[in-house]
C-alpha cells in the first residue's frame, strides 16, 4: 500500500515537470531531480507489477499549447531511453555498427518536402501531435526551401540557436532580468512566434538527425548512408561518428573534448543502429524505441558553503527562498546562487548557514543544490516579509511547503501596478521588468512609484546583484532619467487608476486642457459627461483621488516629474466626435499607433472593435470577408481606404 502512495506521488511530481518543460517552457525540478524520481519509480513498478494510469514510463510528453496549428504525426515520435553510464552504452552498441553523433538542446521538429519543396514543418509537440510553424521554418537560417529530390521526404531535425548567437541577442537587452534564461528556451519561443519576422532575427539553425521516409531512394540499408544523402540535398546534419563497442572510447574522448568548446547547446550523445532492418525489427517498447539510446553526461559538481538564504517575495505574497553560497566554477562559469524553491525543499536539504553543499548546473545551464553534506537544520524561516515587514505563514499547498506574506498592502503585491507605471504607454522607464521590481521591492528599495527616481540611493548595492554591474545600472539610470520628461496622459495610465485606460486617459486630459489640479479634483459627474468617459470611469477617477494616501503618492512621484503640455499647434479638431476602428495592414502610416495618435490629435477616438458607435471602419482591404468588414457592413457603417480616410479627414 505505501509502494503504491509513493508511485501516485512521484506520477504527479514527474508528470508536472515534464508538462512544465515540454509544454511550456520552464523547469520546476532539475534534471537531477526528475532521473532520480523517475528512477525511483521504474523500481517501484518493476517491484509491485503495477503500473498506474497516467504514468510517465508509459506516456510520451504532453498536449502542444493552442499558439498554432496542430497536427497529428504520421509516426509518433517516441523518446529515447538514456544512461550515463559508458560500459552501458558499450554494451548496448556490442559488435553492431553505430552512429554515435550529438544529442541537441533544440525544439525537434518533422520537415516535409514534396516536389522539390518545403511542404511542411511541424514541432515535436507530445510526440503524436505538434503544432505547424511551417512560415518559421522558411527564415531558419540554413534550412533549404528547395531541394534537388522531388519525391516525398519526411526527415527529423533540431532547430537550435548557437551561444554565441544567444549571448548577441541577450547583450541587446538592457534588462538583466529580462534576459533569456538559457539556448533552449530562447529557440523553442522563437520558433513558436506568430510573427516569422521574430524568427528570422533570431538566426535559428536546424540540423537534421533522422530521415524517417523518402520516396524510392535505396540507402543501401544504412543510417550513416541517410545522413550522407541529407548533406547531398543541402541539409546540414548533426556531427556523427561511426562506433563500435572496440572504437567506443576514441570517439567518447572527442565528443567529450569537443562539448566545452561547442557553439551549439548539447545535453548528450545519442547511439543508433547503423542497420536499418535490424533497428527496426527490434521494435520499441510502451516509451523507447530499441533501436536507440541516448547517453547523458554526468553532470559536474563542485563543493562550496552556504553563505545566505536571499527570501524574494513576489505579487502572489509567495516568498522564494534563494540560495547564496560561495562562488565556484561550474561548466565554465563562475555561479554563487541556486533557487530552492520553497520550504519544503529547505527542509528536506536540512540547509544552516555555514553548511557545505554540493552545488551542479543542471544541462549544464541551471545552478542547483544536489546535497546538503553537513545538514545542521539551523536555518531560521522568517516570520516577516522582506519587503513590508509584515508577518509571514507556512502554507501547505498539495503537500508542498512555502513562505507567504499575509500583508494585503505589501508593495510586492503591487508589482502589476509597478510593471503598469514603467511600460511603454506609460513612463515608458527600460530596465524594469517585472522581475527586477520584484527584487527592488524586496530589498525594500520601492513602496511607491516616486522611489523609482530615487534608486541612486542604492546604487552599490544594486550594482552587487546578479545580473547587474556597472553598465546595467547605468542603463537603468540613463532611463529614469528620460523618463522624468513626461505628458500627463501618461502619467495618469501609468498611475493604473481602474478602468482608465491610454486612450481613455488622453480623452481626459484633453478635456481638461492637460491640468492636473482640476483633473485631481473633477466629480464623477464631470468626468462621465466626457465623451467616450461615462459613469463607471468617473467614479473610479473620484474615488482615486479622493484617498489621501494616493494623492500623497502622487505628490511625491511629482516631485521628479516635468510634465510637458502638448503643443496643437493649431492643429484643427476634424474629427471631434467620430469614432474609427483601423483593421489590415497600414502603408501610409509607420503603424496602428501612428494612426491612433493622428486621428486622437484631431479630436477623434479610435476603438478595438466595431459596434453601433463606430462612425467609420479603416481597412486597405474594403471588399475583404473580414469579421470587422461584416460587422461594419451589416451595421452600415462605412468603410474607408486609408487613401480615403486622408483625403477625407486631413
Amino acid at each position: 500500500m505505501e509502494a503504491t502512495t509513493r508511485m501516485k506521488e512521484l506520477v504527479a511530481q514527474l508528470n508536472e515537470a515534464a508538462k512544465a518543460y515540454y509544454a511550456e517552457d520552464r523547469e520546476v525540478m532539475s534534471n537531477l531531480e526528475y532521473d532520480r524520481l523517475y528512477d525511483e519509480l521504474v523500481r517501484l513498478e518493476q517491484q509491485t507489477g503495477v503500473t498506474l494510469s497516467g504514468s510517465p514510463t508509459v506516456q510520451v510528453g504532453y498536449e502542444a499549447q493552442d499558439y498554432l496549428p496542430k497536427e497529428a504525426h504520421e509516426t509518433p515520435m517516441l523518446s529515447l531511453d538514456k544512461t550515463k553510464d559508458r560500459e552501458a552504452l558499450r554494451e548496448f552498441i556490442g559488435e553492431h555498427r553505430t552512429m554515435l553523433s550529438w544529442k541537441l538542446d533544440g525544439l525537434t521538429i518533422v520537415m516535409t518536402y514534396r516536389e522539390g519543396k518545403l511542404f511542411k514543418a511541424v514541432t515535436r509537440g507530445n510526440g503524436s501531435i505538434g503544432e505547424v510553424v511551417t512560415g518559421n521554418a522558411r527564415v531558419f537560417r540554413n534550412l533549404p526551401l528547395t531541394i534537388p529530390y522531388t519525391g516525398e521526404l519526411v526527415l527529423r531535425g533540431e532547430a537550435l540557436i548557437t551561444y554565441s548567437d544567444f549571448e548577441r541577442i541577450n547583450e541587446e537587452i538592457g534588462d538583466a532580468d529580462a534576459k533569456y534564461k538559457n539556448p533552449r528556451n530562447l529557440c523553442s519561443g522563437s520558433v513558436r512566434q506568430l510573427n516569422n519576422e521574430v524568427t528570422a532575427k533570431r538566426n535559428v539553425r536546424f540540423f537534421a538527425f533522422a530521415l524517417v521516409s523518402a520516396q524510392d531512394v535505396d540507402f543501401e540499408n544504412s543510417r550513416s548512408r541517410q545522413m550522407e544523402w541529407l548533406k547531398e540535398q543541402g541539409f546540414e546534419t548533426v556531427e556523427y561518428r561511426m562506433v563500435t563497442a572496440g572504437t567506443l572510447d576514441a570517439a567518447m574522448d572527442y565528443f567529450s573534448a569537443a562539448v566545452g568548446e561547442n557553439d551549439f547547446p548539447s545535453d548528450g550523445l545519442v547511439a543508433l543502429y547503423d542497420d536499418i532492418a535490424y533497428g527496426d525489427s527490434l521494435g520499441s517498447t510502451s516509451k523507447f524505441p530499441r533501436n536507440a539510446l541516448a547517453f547523458k553526461w554526468a553532470d559536474e559538481v563542485r563543493d562550496t558553503h552556504l553563505l545566505e538564504i536571499e527570501w524574494s517575495p513576489s505579487r502572489t505574497g509567495l516568498i522564494n527562498p534563494v540560495a547564496i553560497f560561495e562562488p565556484v566554477e561550474l561548466e565554465g562559469t563562475t555561479v554563487s546562487r541556486a533557487s530552492v524553491h520553497n520550504v519544503s525543499i529547505v527542509r528536506g536539504l536540512k540547509l544552516g548557514i555555514g553548511d557545505e553543499i554540493s552545488v551542479y548546473k543542471a544541462n549544464m545551464i541551471i545552478p542547483q543544490i544536489a546535497e546538503n553534506k553537513t545538514k545542521s537544520n539551523t536555518l531560521v524561516i522568517p516570520d516577516t516579509c522582506p519587503a513590508c515587514s509584515g508577518r509571514t505563514e507556512i502554507r501547505s499547498v498539495n503537500d508542498v511547503e512555502a513562505l507567504y506574506c499575509v500583508n494585503p498592502d505589501c508593495p510586492a503585491k503591487a508589482i502589476k501596478s509597478f510593471t503598469l507605471f514603467v511600460s511603454r504607454d506609460a513612463l515608458n522607464i527600460d530596465g524594469l521588468s517585472e522581475a527586477t521590481l520584484e527584487k527592488f521591492i524586496g530589498h525594500g528599495y520601492l513602496h511607491d512609484f516616486g522611489d523609482i527616481f530615487e534608486l541612486e540611493r542604492h546604487g552599490e548595492e544594486i550594482r552587487q546583484m546578479e545580473g547587474f554591474g556597472d553598465k546595467s545600472y547605468q542603463n537603468l539610470i540613463n532611463s529614469t532619467e528620460a523618463a522624468r520628461r513626461t505628458t500627463l496622459p501618461r502619467l495618469l495610465y501609468g498611475l493604473g487608476i481602474p478602468n482608465v485606460g491610454a486612450s481613455n486617459a488622453k480623452l481626459i486630459c484633453r478635456h481638461f486642457d492637460y491640468d492636473l489640479d482640476r483633473i485631481r479634483h473633477a466629480t464623477a459627474d464631470e468626468l462621465a459627461k466626457i465623451d467616450g468617459i461615462g459613469p463607471v470611469i468617473g467614479k473610479s477617477m473620484q474615488e482615486y483621488f479622493e484617498d489621501p494616501k494616493n494623492n500623497c503618492r502622487l505628490d511625491h512621484l511629482l516631485e521628479h516629474l516635468e510634465i510637458e503640455k502638448p503643443e496643437t499647434g493649431g492643429v484643427q479638431q476634424s474629427m471631434e466626435g467620430i469614432t474609427f476602428v483601423i483593421t489590415g495592414s497600414l502603408e501610409r502610416f509607420e503603424n496602428r499607433s501612428a494612426a491612433k495618435s493622428f486621428i486622437e490629435e484631431r479630436g477623434g477616438k479610435v476603438t478595438g472593435s466595431v459596434t453601433s458607435k463606430t462612425n467609420y471602419l479603416i481597412n486597405n482591404d474594403i471588399h475583404s470577408n473580414s469579421g470587422k468588414n461584416k460587422k461594419a457592413r451589416e451595421l452600415g457603417i462605412e468603410i474607408l481606404s486609408e487613401e480615403e480616410f486622408l483625403k477625407r479627414f486631413s
